[in-house]
């Protein structure tokens, strides 16, 4: 009961409601979640992004246990990515740290790197089959060294948007993923992407901790809600049109993403 007494119930709420749009879509919790503790709740950026990257460490973690069990998860990428997401992660935090020591703006540099990150998710969401049509009618079959060079890159791309946001490991690297590797299995992509986005939000969410930008009482309300939210989400997800919620959402992440951008 004492735990209890520390949970703030709105935030709790405000995870229920996540989780559960995490559960209809697929996209990851930090294009959501972020932005509502910034927007509506009034909590700086970089306290936002550093308690949201330990809350996506513990929930993608189900998430991949759930993926693992079901095969559908190809190491070797996963691998690749954090090739290129850990140092360029470590890297990040630490001149972020550094910035915001020296200048005390880091918290405008998250916000603006935000909204720009919630566009480019939103423009993902909603022209995924669009941006892989293109891609393959120009280009041709790479081979397996190109690939694994651009799946690294892709993995330091991902590791800075991350730190800088908490946004991006979800459906642009899916997206990308489906261009570099069109013979895999979407669901196995999905679920190296979801495997690979634990220990790059665990990194980036440490760094963050040590940086001094986690609230634990907000995580821990966070995390109340959410994880029947997610159960719930998942549950109905078969039963609301996908056709249906990616307009919704893409077009709440633009607007937002808007607004925390200029």
């Amino acid at each position: 009961m004492q735990a209890l007494a520390h949970i703030n119930w709105l935030y709790s709420l405000s995870g229920f409601f996540v989780g559960a749009l995490v559960g209809l879509t697929g996209v990851g919790g930090g294009s959501l979640m972020t932005p509502l503790l910034v927007l509506l709740f009034g909590i700086h950026a970089n306290t936002a992004v550093g308690t949201d990257l330990l809350y996506a460490a513990a929930t993608k973690t189900v998430g991949t246990a759930v993926h693992g069990a079901s095969k559908t998860v190809d190491w070797g990428i996963v691998g690749r990515l954090a090739a290129g997401s850990v140092p360029a992660t470590v890297a990040t935090l630490l001149v972020l740290s550094r910035f915001e020591k020296a200048v005390g703006a880091a918290n405008h540099v998250i916000t603006v790197v935000l909204g720009f990150a919630l566009i480019a998710t939103a423009v993902a969401i909603l022209f995924r089959r669009v941006i892989i049509a293109f891609f393959e009618k120009r280009t041709g079959p790479d081979g397996p060294k190109r690939a694994t060079l651009y799946t690294i890159v892709l993995g330091a791309i991902l590791g800075v948007l991350v730190s800088l946001s908490s946004v991006g490991a979800g459906a642009i690297g899916v997206t990308v993923l489906l261009i570099l590797y069109p013979r895999l299995p979407a669901a196995r992509l999905v679920g190296s992407d979801i495997a690979h986005a634990v220990p790059l939000t665990l990194i980036a969410g440490i760094g963050h901790w040590l940086i001094g930008s986690v609230d634990f009482h907000l995580l821990a309300s966070l995390l109340v809600g959410s994880i029947p939210g997610i159960i719930i989400g998942s549950l109905i997800a078969t039963r609301v049109p996908d056709r249906v919620l990616r307009p919704i959402l893409a077009t709440t992440l633009a607007i937002v993403g808007g607004r925390l951008a200029f």
